[in-house]
């Protein structure tokens, strides 16, 4: 019967990427977008005054950055690097106010704050990609090496966008990052949509890795944001933002939302065996180590920062470890969607004709994966 799925097939087969959603999150996350710009355009403003008085603390290391009118693109990335993420901080926040147990002096409904989570992330995917690409045609317009157009495209593209192609001082690093966050936060992102192929507890279980992008994220911006190359100011209210997403991530663990995430969970369930509550107790431990540790660097303002007037030190940390890295992440969210693929359906053996049996489609088979 046309419009009735057939119960050997799940209903969602040929819409696997769920395009309606995307569309109306797009629609939804229009006035947050307009929002996200109107701030990029305040911190331009605020970054180009700041220049142009000469209190940039970035110009004791570039000081070739001084004429604003010329390099007005590079502070345009810059605004767009630190709109990217404040936006990223307040989705990051939304997603883990929406998986933890929602406090009972919430006025928010759970549906509006899943929503402004999945529209504050589409607009922060939008602020990362306009930071990369402000700082690619801020490249194609410096040509420094006097390169023809096809050569400056190519080699700012790669410059860019190419993990592990910039090779100039702290960039080595701080782009390799900044990229590995970009080119994972879309995958990541965007699994909400891909949910009816993936499986609901897939989906949800690599959605959670989104907390690496960011950590990714500030880690980019300590290493190569414009105002926070020194000790002072800007970086302990960089670091002093990241308490309440640890304390919040701590909350997280110690009371999600499902309650089959719960250190003790009722019944015997998947994920309920020993082994996987000394996983979850150890996790809340390491958390709350870390927010331990955050309020030292924060308080103590020890961080690796430069200091005006001292030469930096080497990089600490090399495009080999990083890479490393990002083999083990990948390794670990393969053998996550492995574990929590969902389970191909067997073709049902014919039944005996049931004369006295309702009439009416058969019951779907594909075992809630959607839900």
């Amino acid at each position: 019967m046309a419009g009735i799925p057939s119960p050997t097939v799940p209903a969602a087969r040929g819409r696997r990427f769920d395009r309606l959603a995307l569309r109306e999150d797009l629609r939804a996350a229009l006035p947050d977008a307009t929002a996200a710009l109107v701030i990029t355009a305040g911190i331009f403003a605020w970054l180009y005054a700041r220049v142009a008085s000469g209190a940039s603390m970035t110009l004791q290391v570039m000081p070739e950055l001084a004429d604003a009118d010329r390099y007005w693109m590079y502070w345009l990335c810059q605004a767009f690097g630190w709109s990217g993420l404040l936006w990223a901080w307040i989705t990051i926040m939304l997603g883990l106010v929406r998986s933890s147990t929602r406090p009972a002096w919430l006025g928010v409904s759970v549906a509006r704050i899943e929503r402004l989570h999945r529209t504050t992330s589409l607009t922060t995917m939008g602020l990362m990609f306009a930071h990369a690409l402000m700082f690619f045609a801020e490249l194609v317009r410096a040509d420094e090496d006097g390169a023809g157009w096809p050569g400056r495209l190519f080699t700012s593209f790669a410059e860019v966008f190419v993990p592990g192609f910039y090779s100039s001082g702290t960039g080595r690093i701080a782009i390799l990052i900044g990229l590995l966050a970009l080119y994972l936060a879309v995958p990541l992102g965007l699994a909400y949509y891909l949910r009816r192929a993936t499986g609901a507890r897939m989906w949800r279980a690599l959605h959670r890795f989104v907390i690496v992008v960011y950590a990714l994220s500030v880690w980019h911006t300590l290493l190569y944001g414009t105002n926070v190359w020194y000790d002072g100011t800007f970086r302990t209210l960089v670091w002093l933002l990241q308490l309440p997403v640890a304390a919040l991530f701590l909350v997280r663990l110690l009371a999600p939302a499902r309650r089959a995430e719960r250190l003790r969970p009722r019944g015997a369930g998947t994920g309920s065996g020993p082994l996987w509550t000394a996983a979850r107790l150890a996790g809340r431990i390491a958390v709350a180590a870390g927010v331990v540790v955050l309020l030292a660097v924060a308080v103590t303002g020890r961080d690796g920062g430069r200091t005006p007037g001292v030469a930096g030190a080497g990089l600490n940390v090399t495009q080999a470890q990083v890479w490393m890295g990002l083999a083990v992440l990948l390794a670990t969210l393969c053998a996550v969607a492995y574990r929590l693929r969902p389970a191909r359906l067997a073709a049902p053996a014919p039944a005996p004709p049931a004369p006295s049996a309702p009439s009416g489609p058969a019951a779907s088979e594909d075992g809630g994966a959607g839900r």
